[in-house]
């Protein structure tokens, strides 16, 4: 029995505008992403590695459609992000996350990291009336205790900002993982 590959990318494209001058006129464009092609199957794991800046994390975010291509198609599981709507690409990104390089980046620094754990629940709609019990969850999964909830990222040494970048994945519980450098695929 053949399915559909979990993640199809067909010729991705994103050039960001250079502006010049004091009417802000196009004068050329960094080629971020140029035309990449890559097929993953379901339980398969691919690593981007490169050198910094050279555009990884862009590419995620293409993926997801945090920003949007210049050009190409992003298939999941078969469905074409590019032609949902935003109602539907947000309930679809209940299955999607991505991980940084750096996990700091995906802490807001002004929000305790009790109502990072709870935002995208409460932008989900999930676990409702029980925020508070599965944020103490999520911080005991990475090894925290509940009142860690009251902490703000810098309160942190690295382990456990680290461990606490990834936990908003865990929120969700998202069945895939799309990572800026530490890799590609099927995550738990």
């Amino acid at each position: 029995m053949s399915t559909a590959p979990l993640l199809q990318v067909h010729g991705l494209v994103k050039h960001f505008p250079v502006r010049r001058g004091l009417l802000g006129r196009v004068s050329g464009a960094v080629r971020a992403v140029d035309g990449v092609d890559l097929t993953i199957a379901a339980g398969e794991t691919l690593g981007v590695v490169d050198e910094s800046g050279c555009g990884k994390s862009t590419l995620g975010r293409l993926v997801l459609r945090l920003i949007e291509s210049t050009d190409g198609r992003v298939l999941f599981e078969g469905e074409d992000l590019g032609a949902l709507d935003a109602t539907q690409l947000r309930s679809r990104r209940r299955s999607l996350q991505i991980i940084f390089q750096d996990p700091y980046s995906s802490l807001n620094p002004r929000m305790t990291v009790g109502q990072t754990l709870a935002e995208p629940l409460m932008l989900h709609g999930l676990h409702i009336g029980r925020h508070r019990e599965r944020v103490a969850e999520l911080l005991h999964t990475v090894g925290l205790a509940p009142e860690h909830a009251g902490r703000y990222p810098h309160e942190f040494s690295g382990g456990p900002r680290d461990g606490g970048g990834d936990t908003p994945a865990g929120a969700r519980a998202p069945p895939r993982r799309v990572g800026g450098a530490a890799g590609w695929g099927r995550g738990g």
